[in-house]
């Protein structure tokens, strides 16, 4: 468990899906980095800051200049905490290692203020999309990343890119209620935590919504995505606030 000072603020973003062809987004985040964040004592960052990643090895000035934009933030005293999302799930210790992020597995607890708090980018929370689960589990596992980290670069942007297109159709077809999460499912990632607050991304629907898990009421706070404006949550000894702030 990650335990924060109670003096101090934390922010939690996801689903930035930073990319090349999305220069107004990584303006965006870099100017977070260097004013909002730098209030903070920590930042959690919970999946999908790229909208793909095909290894650690896959190098530009692009990347290069978001891995310098958090080991800034991280050398001013801000720590980084990072759980992989399902667009960037081969992001790798290398990169963290650069950019001065420390790794989380995929759902962990923090106290924060005396509460303990469920954190994780929320695409295991969607158990009604069976398509998309069925393909997250072979995605995991060692030996499918063994074999496409094994592939040639061009192969493996290759694969992304393709990727990206028959998720964007998928999702096109797909209803809101097979793409949001399982209720049930939360209720029961809260009760095996012992927790009555889980905070997570994924859905891109930014909001406060309350719940009962262990029999008592409970929330859950969904990030929104960055497509549209910049967006956080912050967190300090008044409460919890979603913000955001045009691209």
């Amino acid at each position: 468990m990650v335990s924060v000072d109670k003096s101090a603020i934390t922010y939690f973003i996801a689903d930035l899906h930073l990319a090349q062809n999305r220069p107004d987004i990584t303006a965006c985040f870099l100017s977070f980095l260097k004013n909002e964040a730098k209030e903070a004592e920590t930042l959690y960052i919970l999946g999908d800051l790229f909208e793909y990643w095909i290894g650690d090895d896959d190098k530009s000035p692009f990347i290069e200049n978001i891995a310098n934009g958090l080991l800034a933030l991280k050398k001013f005293g801000v720590k980084i905490y990072y759980i992989h999302g399902n667009r960037d799930f081969l992001l790798g210790a290398r990169f963290a290692k650069k950019s001065g992020m420390t790794l989380l597995p995929e759902i962990e607890t923090i106290e924060l203020y005396d509460e303990k708090i469920v954190i994780m980018h929320g695409d295991t929370l969607c158990t009604k999309d069976i398509g998309y689960q069925k393909f997250r589990r072979k995605s995991r596992s060692w030996w499918w990343q063994a074999i496409v980290k094994s592939l040639p670069l061009f192969v493996r942007r290759k694969m992304a890119e393709n990727y990206r297109q028959q998720s964007a159709e998928a999702t096109a077809v797909k209803s809101q209620d097979i793409m949001d999460v399982t209720e049930e499912e939360v209720v029961k990632c809260l009760e095996e935590n012992n927790s009555q607050l889980i905070i997570h991304g994924h859905t891109h629907r930014p909001k406060v919504h309350t719940l009962i898990a262990n029999n008592k009421g409970a929330k859950r706070i969904v990030l929104g995505d960055w497509y549209e404006q910049g967006a956080w949550l912050k967190v300090d000894k008044n409460g919890f606030e979603l913000l955001n702030n045009p691209l």
